[in-house]
């Protein structure tokens, strides 16, 4: 079974075009470098907060033959839905902040992959039903966009899929994990405004990272790294255009070990 089969679903007008166009995307292939060979990687078990992330097919770390890289497998979902205004938009969460790392920080639904779990989809739906409360039978999963590398190297699969009535959601996060669960227009990860960059440097190459001011209930949310660089490829297929900024990725050479402590600064 394809791991992100689509299902059918009754839904606006714009929710099936959105699901039929969806089912025709295709993820880039993850190029080889033959010349790596006797690189041997390992991966580290990330978090799916991340300050950094970056689409596997552009990440050198990842152009190595299949069985030289085989890095611990997550998946986040990208749960989209129609707004008043008829905008899509994407279900967010803030991190607890009593948690020892990445505390309220803004994520997607997701976590690590079991080994009980049919599918990606399957992880991504489990993991947002256990996160906030969402059946994972009101959503509807269209496809699986290219995977993503974190900075600890987990390969994070995004998952989306269609919440066809919003109401049917009703919010019960758990406490030990999320703090608040709210959404933004995804069209706004395509967008120049309350946005910023910062230009970092990874052995000797310069890459760009992403942050998105977004205010909401008089709530003030900052969304970056990694999950900012999935909801910029996301909006960009459902959009089908590009950002109205620069995406810079790292292009340089990994090292020729990495060890379960390596990691992108």
């Amino acid at each position: 079974m394809d791991s992100c089969a689509p299902n059918n679903f009754g839904a606006s007008q714009k929710l099936v075009a959105l699901a039929q166009q969806l089912r025709q995307y295709k993820p880039p292939p993850i190029p080889f470098d033959d010349d790596n060979k006797e690189q041997k990687l390992e991966e580290s078990a990330g978090k799916l907060v991340s300050q950094l992330g970056f689409a596997e097919s552009v990440t050198p770390v990842a152009q190595q033959p299949p069985e030289r890289f085989r890095p611990k497998r997550a998946a986040v979902l990208i749960c989209l839905f129609e707004g008043d205004s008829g905008e899509f938009r994407v279900i967010l969460t803030k991190r607890s902040s009593k948690l020892s790392t990445h505390s309220g920080e803004v994520s997607l639904p997701g976590g690590k992959a079991d080994e009980t779990d049919a599918n990606d989809a399957e992880t991504a739906t489990r993991e947002a039903k256990e996160e906030i409360g969402l059946d994972p039978s009101l959503v509807n999963v269209v496809t699986c966009l290219e995977p993503f590398l974190s900075k600890h190297l987990l390969r994070v699969i995004p998952v989306i899929g269609i919440l066809s009535n919003k109401k049917d959601f009703n919010p019960s996060p758990n406490a030990a994990e999320v703090e608040a669960v709210f959404d933004a227009p995804l069209e706004m990860f395509l967008k120049d405004e309350n946005r910023r960059s910062e230009e970092r440097e990874w052995m000797g190459e310069k890459y760009l990272i992403h942050f998105f001011d977004y205010e909401m209930n008089d709530e003030k949310y900052q969304i970056w790294g990694l999950t900012a660089g999935v909801l910029i490829r996301a909006a960009s297929i459902v959009y089908q255009k590009p950002p109205a900024f620069l995406e810079q990725n790292p292009k340089t050479k990994v090292p020729r070990v990495v060890k379960k402590d390596t990691k992108m600064p």
